[in-house]
């Protein structure tokens, strides 16, 4: 278990790290672009802006430890039970925080340290209560449902964001959250891996949903980082990649506690979820950002002026 920890823990590093990186390459790119040129007519930022922003050299650095991170969290996902590995990746929170204060001159709030300090907290809380892992196995209805729920996650989000606009900043980053939740949940599941069967991996539905999980998240998390705060969007996301595949593992894979424990992993797992949508909400209302500024960003310029994230 140290082993898969300490996977998870790195997987949270390269996360963070990366989604601070995409942040900073999404709001160059915002203010290099004509005021009108870069939104839909609903105020979010089309895929002209945010295919812009993925060209940053900021951008494409975080990109490349998002996939370090994806690598490093499949592995964790194998070695964990899901609602201890996705907790410790999701905690990639802190990361993002801590760096946004130095590299998008972020100012923190007391309640959001305090927040911070909670997701901490918790997540002590779960590593000590967390038990065996469960199977890898599940009906293959499983892995088809899987790969339908994520085609939803995907054009749903992308819907909301063209008719929402700047004010699906959360919506955008707790859909992305659900997709990576899906994501680690076909990892866990996937077929031909141990023992390698390459015809079992490329005829098994999970792959599939493993693929359009990742593009369809990495996308909705960009739309998430260029039209609200960073802190914000990735609490949501943190919300979306925990609760779900915890709730999948212990109700269907077999993941559990240690003995008697089960009561402080609960504990954790719910501390985990609140000190989350704490920093999103006071990132979304308390602090200064300047690079989120309307004026400043013209990719968003139907929010209001927002605080404070693989």
């Amino acid at each position: 278990m140290l082993i898969g920890l300490l996977t998870a823990i790195a997987a949270s590093i390269c996360y963070g790290t990366g989604s601070v990186l995409q942040a900073v390459g999404s709001r160059r790119a915002a203010r290099a672009t004509p005021a009108d040129a870069g939104v839909t007519a609903h105020g979010g930022p089309n895929l002209s802006s945010t295919a812009k922003a993925a060209m940053t050299w900021e951008f494409i650095v975080g990109t490349i430890l998002d996939f370090v991170g994806f690598g490093l969290g499949a592995l964790a996902s194998r070695m964990l039970p899901l609602f201890l590995s996705q907790t410790v990746i999701s905690a990639n929170l802190v990361i993002t925080a801590v760096l946004s204060v130095r590299m998008l001159g972020i100012r923190l709030t007391r309640k959001e340290w305090v927040s911070i300090g909670v997701v901490c907290t918790a997540l002590v809380l779960l590593a000590g209560a967390a038990g065996h892992q469960g199977g890898h196995h599940a009906p293959l209805a499983t892995h088809w449902w899987l790969l339908a729920v994520t085609a939803l996650i995907i054009v749903g989000g992308t819907v909301a964001v063209r008719l929402l606009g700047g004010r699906a900043a959360i919506l955008a980053g707790l859909l992305s959250g659900l997709a990576f939740g899906a994501l680690g949940v076909g990892v866990r599941i996937l077929n031909g891996i141990d023992p390698f069967d390459p015809a079992a991996l490329l005829t098994d539905p999970a792959l599939y949903a493993i693929v359009l999980a990742g593009a369809g998240g990495m996308y909705l998390h960009t739309v998430a980082l260029q039209i609200g705060s960073v802190n914000g969007a990735t609490a949501a996301l943190v919300v979306g990649e925990t609760v779900l595949p915890g709730a999948i593992g212990v109700l269907w894979l077999g993941d559990a506690s240690r003995p008697g424990l089960a009561w402080l992993a609960m504990a954790g797992f719910v501390l985990a979820v609140a000190g989350a949508v704490a920093v999103a909400w006071y990132g979304n209302h308390d602090g200064a950002d300047p690079a989120a500024e309307p004026a400043a960003d013209p990719a968003a310029p139907a929010r209001e002026p927002a605080g404070v994230s693989c």
